[in-house]
């Protein structure tokens, strides 16, 4: 019986090995061909594809960034305490426009911010802040 018992236990220690041997060679396989999938995708050096050119950025005159920073604020003191979002829509500019303008005002006093990024709130201050 102990024969048979050991003659048992040596054939599901060879079948495990033969089991483990084969996810190994089979996961090894998967990883290399993941690396060669990935290394294909992107190029070695430079893409061969021509980029679009971008117009060039027309930068804000100064008055211009004042007054739309005045728009802000009064679209502020409307609604004290909205996102970026609602404020833009009201202002008739988009958020990327009204960034400069707005930390302009954020540097001078006139506006406080609450929150992060998206769910950042704006607050105006008061007047006598700003002098």
């Amino acid at each position: 019986m102990t024969n048979t018992t050991s003659e048992l236990e040596r054939q599901i220690e060879q079948m495990v090995a033969a089991h483990v041997a084969a996810l190994r060679k089979a996961a090894q396989g998967a990883v290399e061909r993941a690396f060669a999938a990935v290394s294909a995708m992107r190029p070695t050096v430079a893409s061969s594809r021509p980029r679009a050119a971008r117009a060039p950025s027309k930068r804000r005159a100064g008055a211009e960034l004042s007054a739309l920073g005045e728009r802000f604020f009064e679209a502020l003191s409307r609604k004290p305490g909205e996102t970026m979002g609602v404020l833009s829509a009201e202002v008739g500019a988009s958020p990327q426009e009204l960034h400069r303008a707005v930390g302009r005002l954020r540097e001078a006093g006139r506006v406080k911010t609450v929150g992060e990024r998206s769910a950042m709130r704006y607050f105006p201050l008061a007047a006598s802040a700003s002098s």
